[in-house]
């Protein structure tokens, strides 16, 4: 209760005004306490969210969600479709109370008579030529391209602010495959991921992998090696555009 009466008198004295949330977070407090042992990243873009989690100690990974997102006025909702916290929650909305504070976002709610409040702080809204939220809907084999449609098995990455993540999922089966991220630049054809969580093998965090890219009719054609030395040539589509169950 302290923090949000905190809270309530900056809104009082302070000053706001409509934000854009796209970009990247971190979130530094929960429930009045300082988040101190676990990283928490979510990415906000092109009306969906993701977030990884890892400990700092050992870049075990703790947990990762997403989904599209809707914010109006005060109004936060997100549908959930992947949550490895609780699966059981797939597919649901849940709605919040978001209020800005100076550059952070204060999420709060209340079920069961508990009480959630998170605080998030920007890392950055820098925008490239891959800042979107990409579907993988082509591959390169034997010089052969080979096209699909997403379904509810599909893959994502979400860029912005510097930060991204991928997410392998089935939005039916609530089952996750994985999910992966970090830091990253693109800039004149050279993409550069470094990798700060991987639910997979956590000793691969700190690794840096380069590729090539090009942006030809709104996909991202994703090109070079992969970690286990394999050449790959990818072809990522905008979420909106690929997936036909996107919320338009």
């Amino acid at each position: 209760m302290k923090i949000l009466i905190t809270f309530a008198l900056v809104f009082c004295f302070g000053w706001a005004q409509a934000q854009s949330i796209e970009g990247a977070w971190k979130m530094t407090h929960q429930n009045g306490e300082k988040v101190m042992d676990v990283e928490y990243i979510k990415i906000y873009q092109d009306g969906y969210f993701a977030f990884g989690a890892k400990k700092l100690d050992d870049n075990a990974f703790v947990g990762a969600g997403g989904g599209p997102f809707e914010l109006e006025g005060n109004t936060y909702t997100e549908t959930l479709d992947f949550f490895t916290l609780d699966p059981t929650q797939v597919g649901t909305d849940n709605q919040y109370k978001l209020d800005w504070v100076d550059n952070k976002i204060v999420i709060s709610s209340e079920s069961t008579g508990r009480m959630l409040v998170e605080i998030w702080e920007r890392v950055s809204d820098a925008r490239d030529d891959l800042t979107g939220n990409w579907v993988i809907t082509g591959r390169k084999r034997n010089d052969e391209i080979r096209r699909s449609t997403p379904g509810a098995r599909r893959t994502i990455k979400i860029l912005s602010g510097g930060r991204f993540q991928w997410v392998a999922f089935n939005s039916e089966t609530k089952e996750f495959s994985g999910s992966g991220g970090g830091t990253y630049t693109a800039k004149d054809g050279k993409y550069t991921e470094n990798i700060t969580f991987f639910s997979r093998d956590n000793s691969r965090v700190g690794a840096s992998l380069g590729f090539d890219y090009e942006v030809i009719d709104g996909e991202w054609h994703h090109s070079g090696l992969s970690s286990t030395g394999n050449p790959i040539y990818e072809i990522w589509t905008p979420y909106a555009i690929g997936y036909p169950g996107a919320k338009k």
